[in-house]
């Protein structure tokens, strides 16, 4: 994305400014836990589809690669 440390102390600062300093830890928390649950989620659906789907077995290769 290109943000250097002037850029992110920039946003910190005006994200300061508009919530206050008591109600940034509480968004941090409330945004952590929100990623651990889409993690979750994500996690937990991956696992459907794999459980869902039916193994394909591939045939095996033949070595002569067509010479009969």
């Amino acid at each position: 994305m290109g943000l250097g440390w002037q850029e992110l102390l920039l946003v910190f600062m005006i994200v300061l400014l508009l919530f206050g300093a008591k109600r940034l830890p509480e968004i941090a928390r409330s945004l952590g836990k929100a990623s651990n649950e889409f993690k979750r989620a994500k996690d937990e659906f991956m696992d459907e589809t794999r459980q869902q789907q039916p193994r394909q077995v591939q045939p095996p290769k033949d070595d002569d690669k067509g010479n009969a």
